[in-house]
């Protein structure tokens, strides 16, 4: 049975497909029929990315050739070039949703990085403020501490100065 079908070429990382007619016992790249055209998946600026003799397509499909589905696929885009351009719009859209997404993550991620900053730091400063009143608390104790003594050591004096006045 005959088979339309793509037959890789090209070198590592870089493909390049013939559109051939073979028998479908046969390899993948091994000999075909008839070459009816070509497809380059890494074509880049005025290089052409798909080449296909329709005339030829018909007649093995009229021979009862079975045609492959990638093929099928490109022989749409061959006879409607807009396909690829829609495919491509919505690759871009869906790459562009995808990166405003990651923004927003990164947005969020930023958020809650500073809103988590901003606690530690006012955490932070109520430590140092509840350390500031503890220290005004002991100092303030210890000075009524010193108070009653002082008075104690008044009272001696006043009452050594009443004695020696005595």
């Amino acid at each position: 049975m005959v088979k339309v079908r793509l037959a890789r070429g090209g070198a590592k990382k870089k493909p390049f497909y013939s559109i051939v007619a073979t028998d479908s016992r046969k390899r993948r790249d091994s000999g075909y029929i008839e070459r009816i055209g070509y497809f380059n998946p890494v074509a880049r600026g005025q290089e052409v990315r798909l080449s296909l003799e329709e005339d030829r397509l018909d007649y093995w499909v009229s021979q009862g050739a079975q045609i492959s589905d990638r093929v099928k696929q490109l022989v749409k885009e061959y006879k409607d070039p807009s396909i690829r351009d829609k495919r491509i719009a919505a690759q871009e859209a869906k790459a562009k949703a995808v990166e405003a997404k990651l923004a927003a993550e990164a947005k969020a991620k930023a958020d809650e990085e500073a809103k988590a900053e901003k606690e530690a730091k006012a955490a932070e400063e109520a430590e140092a403020k509840a350390a500031a009143e503890a220290k005004a608390a002991e100092e303030a104790q210890a000075q009524e501490a010193e108070e009653p003594e002082a008075e104690a050591a008044k009272a001696e004096e006043t009452t050594k100065e009443e004695k020696a006045a005595e």
